[in-house]
């Protein structure tokens, strides 16, 4: 089975969140399981940097009245996956961010942009291209690949089957409505029942309108955005696909973030011997000007700064935290305001907090293995990646009961504890009452080294890696083009993928 997987990220050659985990974890793992995965996404400068064996392999004909563009291919770091870059100067090769200018704003050309992704996605799935690949099956994720499964469904004749994730339903890629002509969509489409909303062209209401199959992150989420609450007014587009969505459960790249080979930590440690994780709670401190205190409860706070990650609420418990002796961490960029308050609360607690604005991957990875207790709340998380990389280094998770939060966080209660399945601290309203609650059941619990220690060793036997998750897109991919598929080449992972699958029925 051959699969285009279409993404507008994808680390190590470009990041801004989770979606380029993701981007590059699952398909390795796809293609460990016999599926030949590949790599569609932007040349952004630091990609055509950072891809290895680049080469031309075929020139993109004027659409779009984009006439520059030429398809690079090459191979992902450190990873089997072979990769296209679509490589128009005028489109992506500028200074600034993935989508936004120096300042902030957003390119105002991101229609055009992604529309050309998605055009040259389609050419490649066609066979215009004359390229060695053409695929049974087109994974488009998120909004930026959104107008692909309705370009594919504008094809006359046999076209590969397509596959659509949305990863948030809160980022829509909504333009006005200007753009239809220029984007190639026929005026039949732009309507109530095709890509219109609210006057707008909308990207992702054409993911979910016209591929064959939905997916999002996981199971939680996927019910969740069926509600007005969560659905960000396209829960009524979900229900109208019935069982042609689902939710799968994101995994995390266990060869990345594993705390017994990371390379960027201090020292390295395992289930059986955890002893490093002291080594790397010092360093920590040290690193980022802390008191060296060891028995000192350290929590971190990896992500975006933003209302959505309840960065508002953390700053208002962080009082309630250094009052009660602990220390804090915060490594993330995000809302030009919360960005400066978080400044404002460092230099107020001098010596207990430290905040490092802006994504530092290795400082990420030795907040995990440094920290005793990760903060992971959000007002809604379609799966979220910071608490399984929290439970991978033994630092146990804070989270809020919604979406792949709730599905990947059992709470330390009497009953989990004493049945050995808790593994971090769940609580209920997006309020800093309900946090301290939560906060001050963890620190209770710190302060009992015994039941500490188990409860981290829990937390770091759990098997979040992506084999389970893979089987199910690729049996997703059977069923949407009618292939057959044989998963006989990871049968030695068949334990740990029951294990996941199990907890996603349950959940």
């Amino acid at each position: 089975m051959q699969v285009l997987f279409v993404t507008a990220e994808a680390y190590p050659l470009a990041k801004t969140g989770g979606l380029a985990d993701v981007s590059r974890a699952l398909p390795v793992a796809l293609r460990r399981l016999g599926v030949d995965v590949r790599l569609l996404m932007p040349a952004y400068p630091r990609a055509y940097l950072r891809i290895e064996n680049p080469k031309i392999v075929a020139q993109i004909g004027p659409a779009l009245g984009v006439d520059d563009a030429t398809l690079i291919a090459g191979t992902l770091p450190s990873a089997n996956l072979p990769v296209y870059l679509v490589d128009s100067p005028r489109l992506f090769r500028r200074n600034g961010g993935l989508y936004q200018n120096e300042t902030g704003a957003q390119w105002p050309d991101n229609p055009l942009r992604f529309a050309f992704l998605a055009h040259v996605g389609r050419e490649i799935a066609m066979g215009r291209l004359k390229i060695d690949f053409q695929p049974d099956v087109v994974h488009a994720n998120d909004w930026h690949a959104g107008l692909l499964p309705l370009y594919l469904s504008l094809e006359n004749g046999p076209r590969p089957a397509t596959v659509f994730t949305t990863h948030n339903m809160a980022f829509q890629g909504n333009f006005p409505a200007e753009w239809r002509e220029r984007l190639g969509v026929p005026g039949a489409l732009f309507s109530a029942g095709g890509v219109e909303f609210y006057g707008q062209i909308s990207f992702l209401k054409a993911g979910l309108r016209y591929a064959d199959r939905v997916t999002t992150v996981s199971p939680t989420y996927a019910r969740e955005i069926l509600t007005p609450e969560f659905g960000c007014g396209m829960d009524g587009v979900l229900g109208e696909r019935g069982e042609d969505f689902s939710g799968i459960l994101n995994g995390i790249d266990e060869m990345l973030w594993n705390p017994a080979t990371d390379p960027v930590l201090p020292r390295c440690y395992r289930e059986t011997d955890i002893s490093g994780k002291r080594a790397c709670k010092t360093a920590l401190q040290t690193e980022l000007g802390l008191a060296v205190r060891p028995e000192t409860p350290v929590f971190g706070f990896v992500s975006r700064l933003t209302e959505q990650k309840m960065a508002d609420v953390v700053l208002e418990v962080l009082p309630w935290l250094i009052e009660h002796d602990a220390q804090f961490v915060a490594v993330g960029e995000g809302e030009p305001k919360m960005e400066v308050a978080f400044d404002q609360a460092r230099d107020l607690y001098s010596g207990k907090v430290a905040v490092i604005v802006g994504y530092d991957e290795p400082l990420a990875h030795r907040l995990q293995a440094g920290s005793d207790i990760l903060l992971a709340p959000a007002r809604f998380e379609p799966c979220g990646l910071t608490q399984l990389y929290a439970l991978r280094y033994g630092s146990l998770p804070v989270v809020r009961r919604t979406g792949g939060l709730a599905d990947t966080v059992v709470d330390a209660t009497a009953t989990t504890i004493a049945d050995r399945s808790a593994t971090g601290f769940v609580f209920d309203e997006p309020t800093a009452d309900d946090l301290i609650v939560a906060l001050n059941r963890a620190l209770s619990l710190y302060r009992e080294p015994l039941i500490w220690r188990r409860l981290q060793l829990q937390a770091m036997a759990q098997d979040f890696s992506w084999t389970a998750s893979a089987a199910q897109y690729t049996a997703l991919y059977s069923a949407t083009s009618g292939l057959p598929v044989d998963l006989g080449t990871e049968k030695e992972s068949t334990p740990a993928a029951a294990q996941q699958t199990t907890r996603q029925a349950a959940s």
